[in-house]
């Protein structure tokens, strides 16, 4: 899991990467929750959705917002975070020019950052997005949803409140040419204290889904 340092919209950014050991490998980035409330990629979440990746052979890059860690800039309310996570994926691209399989996760703040990168960037296969917070941030950018993926949740999720993450999906899923998974996590709060494997195991299950689908594809 090599450090790594690239080239930001606001200078270095600081990551931590997995190479694949396939050279036709799938790639993935995974976002963190908000820099200003204590979120880094080495928030236990992050790392926990990084080594689902990992386990099933794909080049994983996590890295710090700006203002994070060494990472450098000021933090900037979504929108040059988003330029962030821009920047993450076209580094990771560089290094596996040949790859056209492109997953993205993210956990609270970064669900939302996620999504709007899904939006902008066709390559994206599919996405994991947890606890995204659809109580505090505006979603009605996905008009349409261009990929398919997880949406996960807490039931006792006091920041972002089960009945928002419900509207969101039930309004993603009545769009046309996706599928959009939904699980709740039962007694899970926010962070999911004590229930983290209750967390990663729909995750798990859900990617493995989706890539035995594509290999049968």
């Amino acid at each position: 899991m090599p450090e790594v340092i690239f080239n930001g919209p606001s200078g270095r950014l600081e990551g931590r990467y997995h190479p694949g050991k396939q050279p036709n490998t799938r790639i993935a980035i995974v976002l963190h929750p908000h820099p200003q409330f204590g979120g880094t990629m080495n928030n236990p979440i992050v790392h926990h959705l990084y080594y689902v990746f990992v386990k099933r052979g794909f080049s994983v890059l996590r890295f710090n917002f700006r203002g994070v860690g060494r990472s450098q800039g000021l933090f900037d309310h979504g929108v040059g975070e988003l330029s962030d996570a821009a920047s993450a994926l076209d580094w990771l691209q560089s290094h596996h020019p040949e790859v056209t399989d492109c997953w993205i996760a993210g956990f609270s703040f970064g669900a939302w950052i996620s999504m709007q990168l899904l939006m902008r960037r066709p390559e994206i296969d599919g996405f994991i997005s947890v606890a995204p917070p659809a109580n505090l941030y505006d979603f009605t950018f996905l008009a349409p949803c261009p990929s398919s993926g997880l949406m996960i949740n807490g039931a006792k999720d006091a920041v972002a409140p089960p009945e928002d993450v419900l509207a969101l999906v039930e309004r993603l899923r009545a769009q046309r040419g996706i599928d959009i998974g939904h699980h709740v996590v039962p007694d899970a709060n926010h962070f999911f204290e004590d229930k983290i494997p209750e967390l990663m195991a729909p995750v798990e299950a859900y990617l493995d889904k989706r890539l035995a689908e594509d290999k049968a594809a």
